[in-house]
């Protein structure tokens, strides 16, 4: 029997929230909250908790350093939570991730945070192609609106997407309350 499956919370990082460098993400504020609760609920059934981060180029938002780079504090974080970092949208492409998940004993992950269409997708199709079981928390990842489609639109379509590929998805409330 595996461990429970640990919240794994992508990309939610400052400038995803403090709208200094761009427009914040979808429901920022939401999105916060939702996740809070994930974590609240992860620490409560003793699921572990990681954290990814992406490492943008030099001048990105997203840069190694930039204001906007940290993982959003509003979301605590706690000091023994890692954070993996990844420069690419896959956050298993940092082979210290896929370590972490198979040390915790657990043949499922919970995902959560930003992009929908970029890093949660690309974690979405790698996580599956590890091997591992998932859950996307279906109202808990965002992204920005693009010319062609609003960012609810491209949260449903991608939701979908995600059930295809063989993800459960669940809201925040379900899973946390169930």
């Amino acid at each position: 029997m595996s461990n429970p499956a640990p919240l794994i919370v992508i990309d939610l990082q400052t400038n995803m929230f403090d709208g200094r460098v761009e427009p914040p993400i979808y429901d920022a504020p939401g999105i916060a909250a939702r996740t809070r609760s994930l974590i609240d609920w992860a620490r409560r059934s003793g699921r572990k908790i990681a954290f990814v981060r992406h490492d943008g180029p030099a001048g990105d938002p997203l840069a190694p350093g930039e204001p906007g780079w940290s993982v959003w504090p509003e979301l605590g974080q706690a000091k023994d939570e890692p954070t993996f970092s990844k420069n690419v949208r896959n956050a298993f492409s940092n082979p210290e991730l896929g370590a972490w998940v198979a040390g915790q004993g657990a043949d499922e992950v919970v995902l959560a945070g930003a992009q929908t269409d970029f890093c949660i997708a690309g974690t979405v199709k790698g996580a599956l192609a590890e091997g591992l079981a998932v859950t996307v928390v279906s109202d808990a990842h965002s992204t920005l609106d693009t010319p062609d489609a609003t960012a609810a639109e491209i949260i449903a379509r991608y939701n979908a997407d995600f059930t295809d590929a063989g993800a459960t998805l669940v809201t925040t409330k379900a899973l946390t309350e169930g």
